[in-house]
């Protein structure tokens, strides 16, 4: 399975579902935990949805307007998503680190 560009702000999104990755969160909440604006967290669950890592619902009306509030849209991974997401943050780290993605070693006498 493929994923998305991992930037800064995708392995923090990545890292706040991570932090319970049986438990579905709604956007605003994301956001805040991952320190990002909504503008810029939607676009990257999108990406996330589209790669298949991430799943996504809308709370039943039931659940909200007795809050008198806007109706959530839930995020959760999908089956393998977890696992994607932990080995894209793993690969990403390895290459922040030595500065070649993981896997490739240098060549003996380079």
């Amino acid at each position: 399975m493929t994923g998305p560009r991992m930037t800064p702000q995708t392995i923090a999104v990545l890292r706040v579902l991570l932090e319970d990755a049986t438990t579905p969160r709604y956007g605003l909440d994301i956001a805040r935990q991952a320190g990002l604006k909504t503008g810029t967290l939607h676009p990257i669950l999108a990406r996330l949805q589209e790669a298949g890592w991430i799943e996504s619902y809308w709370e039943d009306p039931a659940d909200h307007e007795d809050q008198g509030r806007p109706r959530r849209r839930y995020y959760r991974f999908t089956g393998s998503g977890a696992t994607a997401a932990c080995q894209a943050i793993a690969r990403a780290e390895a290459t922040a680190t030595t500065g070649r993605p993981l896997g490739l070693h240098p060549q003996p006498g380079h």
